[in-house]
């Protein structure tokens, strides 16, 4: 988890993200996370039930939904509590979903212990929007 290698990985062959829990607020994390990572090049799929759309892209409730309308993100970066972490976890292995980006101040260490141990590569507790930003600039 967190390897420094993994982050490099993930992020220069990674083309998709399913964000779950993206906001439609401008001021949230996961918005203006998400506009930075569609201004490089990122395709951004929103996972948030209550939004039809968001970020010009359409919503979907979940990732099981996003999945049977042909969709396989490359990342699921999660912005929701720590408790829902596990039914996440749940979800990407029952879908095969092979990277797991969970954002900073979020940790369920017993969740990313399950997904490493299914074969999901994950990152918690750190920010995909600076981590990017870092890579690019150095």
């Amino acid at each position: 988890m967190n390897e420094p290698e993994l982050v490099h990985t993930m992020l220069s062959t990674a083309k998709t993200i399913a964000v779950i829990g993206l906001s439609e607020v401008p001021s949230k994390p996961s918005h203006y996370v998400s506009v930075y990572m569609q201004q490089h090049g990122y395709k951004i799929y929103p996972i948030n039930p209550s939004l039809p759309d968001v970020l010009g892209e359409k919503s979907y409730a979940s990732l099981t939904d996003l999945v049977a309308d042909g969709h396989k993100p490359d990342i699921v970066n999660v912005f929701r509590l720590p408790k829902f972490i596990p039914a996440i976890v749940d979800e990407m292995l029952a879908l095969g979903l092979p990277n797991l980006w969970v954002q900073q101040g979020i940790v369920n260490l017993e969740a990313a212990a399950r997904a490493e141990a299914g074969g999901i590569h994950v990152v918690m507790d750190r920010c995909i929007m600076v981590l990017h930003r870092y890579r690019t600039t150095s």
